[in-house]
């Protein structure tokens, strides 16, 4: 789901940067206060497990990726807040070091996957926990995937809309909702089963053997 660099149009990255600066500081403000300081070593393996998830991709056509992200673990683990912020912060990192996503892309890949994300893996985990808590990990895990997708997909497909060169053809990403929806939705079904199924072994195995505090 890494939106490359030259895809999107500064009228969109420019206030995504200044959105996703926001929330980033507020995260950070709210996880002082509230993260267990004995959590750290588990969260720093969690968040390594995630780099390695998300670094594992598969090409599509127009230039982004399919990959899973490991987010369901950090969110359901660690909450939502810590979540965003440690996947943004290896969306970075993978940007800087491997050049996987952009910088001008950035906001909208942190937005997309770490904070949509996040968020739509815990609140889904939460309102589904009067069901066993494999079906819950496994359920939420692909809902987190499919809303991320969903929104990178909806973010690339208009700018062929908005965007256009003097002759009427794109300036930027050069397909429209038409294709990026199916094109990045429909791979990422199996991805979010898979998650979900990852998500729910590396659950169970680290309460299990590294007593990580919710």
């Amino acid at each position: 789901m890494h939106i490359p660099d030259g895809f999107v149009a500064p009228q969109i990255y420019l206030p995504a940067y200044i959105l996703d600066i926001s929330l980033l500081a507020y995260s950070i403000r709210r996880i002082k206060r509230s993260l267990n300081e004995r959590a750290i070593p588990y969260l720093s393996s969690v968040s390594l497990l995630s780099f390695v998830i998300s670094s594992i991709t598969i090409p599509l056509p127009g230039g982004t990726s399919v990959h899973g992200t490991g987010i369901p673990i950090l969110s359901i683990l660690f909450g939502p807040w810590v979540a965003f912020v440690s996947y943004s912060l290896i969306l970075f990192l993978q940007a800087v070091l491997f050049g996987e996503g952009g910088i001008t892309t950035f906001p909208i890949n942190s937005i997309s996957m770490g904070f949509v994300g996040s968020f739509a893996a815990f609140f889904t985990y939460k309102a589904l926990s009067i069901f066993k808590e494999e079906v819950s990990i496994v359920i939420s895990s692909f809902v987190s995937v499919m809303l991320s997708a969903l929104l990178i997909a909806t973010i690339l497909g208009i700018h062929p809309y908005l965007f256009k060169k003097a002759d009427g053809s794109p300036l930027y990403f050069p397909f429209g909702l038409y294709i990026t929806i199916p094109a990045i939705l429909v791979p990422h079904i199996f991805v979010g089963l898979g998650e979900g199924l990852l998500s729910s072994i590396a659950i169970k195995v680290l309460n299990r053997r590294l007593k990580v505090e919710r």
